[in-house]
């Protein structure tokens, strides 16, 4: 096979990488925002289920809980997952959430609390600190970290293979068994690119949020 049907396939894998990537962040980054506010809730079953959730999940590789979401359900509720893609999704969902609740609590907790008693003196309620005062800032002080756990994920989604999901490295393995090894390599390429590209969004990001110097 020549260079420029291989690229077509290996890109045609890719594209796999990335819809498991885009699925992963539109659902875990809000629910790993809900996982944070649970995890600072002043309601201690809730903040203590959390808290344990999120240091079960940080504690256990993803290849781990790729299996438990793939055969757990069907074992124990006769309730197997319907496409081998969904239940890497789900693994990767509850996985990153995980992560990007802890990088949310960090970032909310390191905005001083005068702010917030600041905001209190002049009458705004706490929606309005939180949107007003509060929001903005945590935003920049989590964009380093989240930047470095979505280009983790990137990478990451090579792991669905494990269960039989089709990505860009399972595609150039099909050609390895043929005796053809560099498609196995060039696959580093389709990631340096894609990751390469994030950096440099993530860098404009941050440039925009430096007029708050605080």
């Amino acid at each position: 096979m020549d260079f420029s049907t291989i690229t077509l396939e290996l890109l045609k894998g890719f594209w796999d990488n990335l819809k498991l990537f885009g699925s992963t962040l539109v659902f875990a980054m809000p629910l790993g925002l809900l996982i944070c506010f649970c995890s600072m809730s002043k309601f201690k079953p809730l903040k203590w289920l959390s808290k344990t959730f999120v240091w079960i999940i940080r504690g256990t590789p993803l290849m781990l809980q790729l299996f438990v979401v793939l055969y757990v359900p069907g074992i124990l509720f006769s309730i197997p997952i319907k496409t081998r893609f969904l239940a890497a999704l789900i693994a990767f969902v509850i996985n990153y959430a995980a992560y990007f609740s802890e990088i949310y609590r960090g970032g909310i907790e390191s905005v001083p609390i005068g702010q917030h008693e600041a905001g209190m003196v002049l009458g705004m309620t706490k929606k309005q600190i939180f949107f007003k005062i509060t929001l903005m800032q945590v935003v920049k002080k989590i964009i380093p970290p989240m930047s470095n756990e979505i280009i983790t994920l990137v990478k990451d989604t090579s792991l669905a293979r494990v269960i039989a999901v089709s990505e860009v490295i399972m595609v150039s393995e099909r050609f390895s068994a043929r005796g053809l090894i560099w498609p196995l390599f060039y696959t580093g390429v389709f990631f340096l690119v894609f990751n390469g590209l994030l950096t440099v969004i993530f860098g404009k990001i941050e440039k925009k949020l430096d007029y708050y110097k605080g």
